[in-house]
């Protein structure tokens, strides 16, 4: 009895037997309040291995892996319901291989050329106390935001299993767009002969950045699952999942990074579309 009121204490919603009544908005917030903590604590461990080694990148190998963790503690603490597994499963799928590819390709490069231009500015130490509030922890707390239609799941009650389906069908077109578009780059690279020249064939004949536009098809697929349980409020999760990718650390940065240092990809821009696959212009 003791044991049931200690275990009942740390959860922080009321553990649910399976397939239970959804849950209030206050045990929502409870519990996306640990998923933030979580997420948090995470991405401070990984800082910590971060600052010996200079290498603020490696938070970029941790993210995927982020999303599997605090969905697998929202999952457990909401009394592990059975529905949830219509999520959690693209979720791991989805989180394992970004995170594995993103580590197997920066494997031996030592630190990203982003978070090197912002080392540059400042002294080791200073960067490394910048660097834990700028780069982890932000990148924590927006973890948290954008994975609300992984909460949604958990809720209890059951899906609205034709949106369950659809979105499974969206999630599964974006996993292996970007999959296919992240091998065929592996592929052109290890070739030494293509060290010079630009990668445009295969998917990315179509288009500049077919894995961000798989990763945007895999978070609407996500969407519309957190939909199918209510999870209407999870939407602006999506949202700026897709802004950051549009906006901030994908397209926009890479175009015009490229632009600035690689020869040919002006006009490798002008005959192709940044995002969306489409015909080659000529």
């Amino acid at each position: 009895m003791r044991s049931e009121r200690r275990r009942r204490a740390f959860s922080p919603v009321r553990l649910r037997s399976l397939g239970a009544e959804s849950m209030t908005p206050t045990e929502v917030l409870g519990l996306f309040l640990w998923g933030l903590l979580a997420s948090l604590a995470l991405m401070s461990l990984v800082w910590v291995f971060s600052v010996p080694r200079r290498d603020a990148s490696l938070v970029d190998r941790f993210w995927g892996l982020g999303f599997v963790w605090v969905a697998l503690l929202w999952w457990w603490f909401a009394g592990r319901p059975a529905s949830a597994w219509v999520m959690l499963v693209p979720v791991i799928l989805w989180g394992l291989r970004l995170s594995a590819y993103i580590t197997w390709r920066n494997w031996g490069h030592g630190e990203d050329a982003r978070y090197t231009e912002m080392r540059a500015e400042r002294s080791d130490a200073a960067f490394a106390r910048r660097s834990l509030v700028t780069i982890f922890w932000l990148q924590a707390s927006l973890l948290a935001v954008i994975a609300l239609p992984m909460l949604a799941s958990v809720r209890g009650g059951m899906p609205l299993w034709p949106l369950v389906w659809l979105g499974w069908a969206v999630w599964l077109s974006g996993f292996v767009y970007e999959s296919v578009a992240d091998w065929q780059l592996a592929r052109f690279k290890a070739d030494a002969g293509n060290r010079a020249r630009l990668m445009d064939r295969g998917l990315w004949r179509f288009s500049r950045h077919p894995n961000y536009f798989g990763e945007i098809v895999v978070w609407l697929g996500f969407g519309l699952i957190g939909l199918a349980f209510g999870g209407w409020w999870a939407l602006p999760g999506v949202a700026l999942m897709i802004f950051l990718i549009l906006r901030v650390s994908g397209v926009a940065l890479l175009d015009r990074r490229l632009g600035e240092t690689r020869a040919g990809y002006r006009e490798y821009a002008r005959r192709s579309n940044a995002l969306i696959p489409g015909p080659v212009r000529r």
